[in-house]
């Protein structure tokens, strides 16, 4: 059983920079696609960015793009988000979620974007940017 703990959110100004982690356990990642999602109040659950446990692939949606950076310490288990010059638009709960043999035969052809892909969930942590 793959458990997700996320960590690192808080409240910040906008402009300011936060970095959430992901610590996994119970499988030691190799062929499996690992991502965030987002959800603001009152709005559904979307797709923020998502990076492939082999290669490094990654993908980001329009509106992180440039502030954003998403990475993973294989030796750790864990994945980063890394957010920058954040702004109150990005203010929500972020979930980490896991992919499992996303990849085939060790190669991966795309990156996990819908929330349908992905089989596992952390429990979220909050972030929330002020202006």
């Amino acid at each position: 059983q793959v458990q997700l703990v996320e960590s690192g959110g808080g409240l910040v100004q906008a402009g300011g920079s936060l970095r959430l982690s992901c610590a996994a356990s119970g499988r030691t990642f190799s062929s499996d696609a690992m991502g965030w999602f987002r959800q603001a109040p009152g709005k559904e659950r979307e797709f923020v960015a998502a990076i492939t446990w082999i290669g490094g692939n990654t993908y980001f949606v329009d509106s992180v793009k440039g502030r954003f950076t998403i990475s993973r310490d294989n030796a750790k288990n864990t994945l980063y988000l890394q957010m920058n010059s954040l702004k109150p638009e990005d203010t929500a709960v972020y979930y980490c979620a896991a992919a499992i043999d996303y990849c085939s035969d060790y190669v991966c052809y795309d990156v996990p974007r819908g929330s349908y892909e992905y089989d596992y969930w952390g429990q979220g942590t909050q972030v929330t940017v002020s202006s």
